[in-house]
């Protein structure tokens, strides 16, 4: 862990190193594109999103995401909530 020195000289900001923790995500056999595949283990693993959550995190355009929604909604994979997109439990 580090300590930086801010503007201030009262002031500190703690830098602490992320530790990510393995997780067994699964995808379902359904799921034939990679970008299915992709866009399920986000949602998954991030608990859900919105669409630009998803552009912007996984660099896709918002063209190719709303098909892949799409489809993933038609296999009963995920559920939309206004704007939010989440797995299916």
């Amino acid at each position: 862990m580090t300590q930086q020195t801010l503007d201030h000289p009262d002031q500190t900001r703690t830098d602490s190193p992320t530790t990510i923790q393995p997780t067994n995500h699964t995808v379902p056999e359904t799921l034939d594109s990679t970008g299915s595949k992709l866009v399920y283990l986000y949602l998954d693993s991030i608990g859900g999103g919105d669409i630009s959550v998803l552009r912007e995190s996984l660099d896709m355009k918002t063209i190719s995401i709303y098909p892949i929604l799409q489809t993933l909604s038609k296999k009963g994979l995920v559920e939309r909530d206004g704007d939010h997109y989440h797995i299916v439990a």
